[in-house]
């Protein structure tokens, strides 16, 4: 019963998908969950399609903290951060002053979404969707909204635009690039998505980006590094994520893009791994849905005492 826990750090689909993994594998072993936000389970690629199923941030959750907690033989902690990480003690530090000892520590911490250097008073009026209270504040601002400006045509940019036409919204799509998803699909591909996103509503201004932000009459009017203007009513950024690396990274763990780990998941200090979207596994920082569920799988495995590299079919 004294036994130090497994301790993961998040509650998103990388923390609760190792906890689960594990937890399959192994029954007794004392597990705990660590998590910064309310910790109920629900699906982050649903915050964009959200609108169009009619989902309001408390429809999305799908089960309580309470109900992991039950179902994974856990303990949750909710609304708790961590303030420090003695990878030498093998301890960490929460919010509240106490300090809890870890067998293996699992930092499944997410990103977070770029933020643009943008100019004007309405700056910091600028939205971004990243976990399920800024989808919240997303959904309140849509009240009487007809013109979104979207900063970014990447996998969410686009994934929002389309579903914001489902609330009889116009989205303006803008990116530096010269055409959608141009890192994710070839340019058939892409072409034909825009052809389709246009035909159902969409506008799209490429090779431009956003300079300022100011306020507009009850809206916001965007200057563009082109000179020209763009009106809108509200203005959603999507230009990417920047992995949470803060905690690892003063504790002396190596990190470059994301936290540095080999294909074990394993950090540079013993007894700490990384999975998700804050791991940069093998050289390679993959904030997707699939290689994420490889990575828990692996990590669940290794956790009980089943060394097991992640492989991605």
């Amino acid at each position: 019963m004294n036994a130090a826990p497994v301790v993961i750090l998040g509650s998103g689909l990388a923390g609760y998908g190792v906890a689960r993994e594990f937890r399959r594998l192994d029954k007794e072993t004392p597990l705990m969950v660590v998590s910064r936000d309310h910790a109920g389970y629900y699906s982050k690629p649903m915050l964009s399609n959200a609108l169009a199923g009619h989902k309001t941030a408390l429809t999305l959750v799908m089960k309580s903290a309470e109900k992991m907690a039950t179902e994974l033989n856990a303990t949750v902690r909710d609304h708790t951060t961590v303030q420090h990480l003695d990878i030498a003690a093998q301890t960490i530090t929460l919010d509240n002053g106490e300090t809890l000892a870890y067998r293996d520590l699992v930092l499944a911490l997410g990103a977070d979404p770029i933020r643009l250097p943008l100019d004007g008073d309405a700056a910091d009026a600028v939205l971004s969707v990243n976990d399920l209270d800024d989808y919240a504040r997303f959904a309140e601002r849509l009240d009487g909204v007809k013109t979104v400006a979207i900063l970014g045509a990447g996998l969410i940019g686009c994934e929002f635009a389309n579903d914001l036409l489902a609330r009889g919204i116009i989205p303006t799509v803008l990116d530096l690039a010269d055409r959608p998803l141009g890192r994710l699909l070839p340019a058939k591909a892409s072409e034909r998505m825009r052809a389709k996103l246009e035909a159902a509503g969409v506008q799209f201004r490429f090779l431009v980006a956003a300079n300022r932000v100011d306020h507009a009459g009850t809206g916001v009017r965007l200057t563009l590094n082109d000179g020209s203007m763009l009106e809108a009513d509200l203005v959603l950024s999507a230009i990417g994520l920047r992995p949470r690396t803060s905690i690892a990274k003063q504790a002396g763990i190596a990190v470059n893009s994301g936290v540095v780990t080999n294909r074990l998941l394993a950090t540079s200090a013993a007894r700490v791994y990384a999975v998700g979207d804050c791991a940069e596994v093998a050289g390679h920082s993959l904030p997707f849905v699939l290689p994420l569920m490889q990575q828990s799988r692996a990590l669940g495995a290794t956790l009980a005492s089943t060394p097991t590299p992640v492989n991605y079919p």
